[in-house]
């Protein structure tokens, strides 16, 4: 069989994805801050990419730019109505507020070293004791090394022998000095257990001297924790209220020292796009609040006639993508507000009466109501928060699933569980309701037939525990 080459003809259909749709892809899944922050970065990489001032419309009509003939970036209509505040009086109801403010503050006549305040660390407030302690410099070498094991609970994360390998001491000096900063403030820190943290806590309160007190955290804290009191009446002969006396001690104590200076810096949401209702209408408005007036800049018009073909290409490149940008922008906005004024639509009852007012949704509905695909509405719902008369909430929120009732029609699943939750705040503590229980009373408001195990994974889901350990025993 003889190999030879031939050339062939083939016609083919293929997607491709150009950057400006990428860009456009990209900027619809951002969240607020992230937005900002590549609208800044544009802005400085992009120098036919300005921000405008906020101006008369006379002025900004005179001052806007024309693009040239001779680029294929826009037509001058486009360039026209490039000005970002144009895209914005569409979609919102609200008046911009000025940016330029007249004065400055006091807070912020002040320098930065009196604005700014680090946030203490534990590490750093247990060396600072430490420093304050009479000890030697081997002794103080031990302690920042007893300091540097700790998790951020503050616990030891090493044992004594290994303190005294990277100390270069002996482990009766770790466990010396060992003990001399589980006293540091928060007391109980650098314990090894749970149970070693709350008696170091019992010694310096001097409770200690309670058997019985000494014996439930040694040996039975696990038995409280699980409110196992039976056996632990019938063991130390105790009284109910006795009992008690004992848990409202132990309450008291704090299993877990460091957690004061853990967890980190809170993150604030800022909604994307605000619902108010009035005169019996709800009114959308998207939160243009920081975010740029973007513009053409004027000053191509002189580079462009004085660069020769290399500088007039990236120039061309440069206002083309200052141009698709401005785009984007306005096609973010508008898919937003388009969603969110469906969601209103679909979502009527819970803006009126809250989260037990929510209807089953899916990504579909929302997605053929506007005529878009499935995917643009799931980018645009990532991150993206809406202030509601009942609290803000992330938009993927009023997308919940669905369980059919006995009539036919179906009630979403973050209405049934409000209503679980519901029902457990109303419970009696001495007894609890159980899952079937709950499900009966589901049954009977919203005749639906929902299974225990149903009711269980939706309990779990709001971090609710059983009915046995939300019992209360006395």
């Amino acid at each position: 069989m003889a190999l030879e080459l031939r050339q062939q003809l083939k016609l083919t259909q293929q997607l491709v994805m150009t950057p400006q749709l990428q860009q456009a892809i990209k900027l619809l899944q951002l969240s607020r801050m992230e937005l900002l922050e590549t609208v800044q970065q544009e802005l400085l990489e992009n120098p036919f990419l300005e921000e405008s001032i906020e101006e008369s419309p006379a002025v900004q009509q005179e001052s806007r730019p024309q693009i040239a003939e001779d680029t294929d970036a826009y037509s001058k209509e486009a360039a026209r109505n490039a000005d970002w505040e144009d895209y914005l009086g569409d979609f919102s109801s609200t008046s911009r507020q000025s940016t330029v403010r007249e004065s400055e503050s006091a807070e912020e006549s002040l320098g930065f070293e009196a604005r700014y305040s680090a946030k203490p660390t534990l590490e750093g407030h247990l060396s600072w004791q430490l420093r304050l302690s009479r000890l030697s410099e081997k002794e103080m070498g031990i302690g920042d090394v007893i300091i540097g094991n700790l998790n951020s609970s503050g616990y030891l994360c090493a044992s004594i022998q290994e303190l005294a390998l990277l100390a270069g001491a002996k482990p009766e000096e770790v466990e010396k000095v060992l003990k001399l900063v589980q006293r540091f403030d928060p007391v109980g820190v650098a314990a090894r257990s749970p149970q070693e943290c709350l008696m170091v806590q019992l010694e310096v309160l001097k409770y200690d001297r309670d058997p019985v007190l000494v014996s439930l955290i040694t040996e039975h804290l696990e038995d409280l924790e699980a409110k196992r009191y039976k056996p632990i009446l019938r063991k130390f002969k105790l009284t109910p209220e006795d009992l008690k006396e004992y848990l409202d001690l132990i309450q008291g104590l704090d299993p877990i020292p460091g957690a004061s200076f853990g967890g980190g810096e809170p993150a604030y949401v800022a909604p994307d796009v605000f619902v108010y209702r009035m005169d019996g209408e709800f009114i959308i408005a998207l939160n243009d609040d920081g975010l740029p007036q973007l513009h053409l800049s004027s000053l191509y018009e002189d580079s462009l006639q004085a660069a020769n073909d290399a500088d007039k290409e990236y120039f061309q490149e440069k206002m083309r993508s200052a141009s698709w940008l401005i785009k984007s922008l306005h096609q973010r906005q508008r898919t937003l507000y388009k969603v969110m004024e469906s969601i209103v639509r679909f979502q009527h009852d819970f803006f009126l009466n809250g989260v037990s007012g929510l209807k089953p949704l899916i990504l579909k509905d929302i997605a053929d109501d506007i005529n878009m695909h499935e995917s643009t509405v799931s980018r645009i719902t990532s991150n993206k928060y809406a202030a509601t008369p009942f609290g803000i909430y992330e938009l993927k929120f009023f997308f919940n699933s669905a369980l059919s009732l006995d009539d036919g029609s179906e009630v979403g699943s973050e209405s049934v569980k409000a209503l679980i939750k519901k029902y457990i705040n109303a419970e009696d503590p001495k007894d609890p309701l159980s899952d079937e229980r709950i499900g009966e009373l589901l049954k009977e408001e919203l005749k639906v037939n929902i299974a225990r195990r149903t009711v269980a994974k939706y309990r779990t889901a709001l971090d609710i525990p059983s009915s046995s350990k939300r019992r209360a025993f006395f």
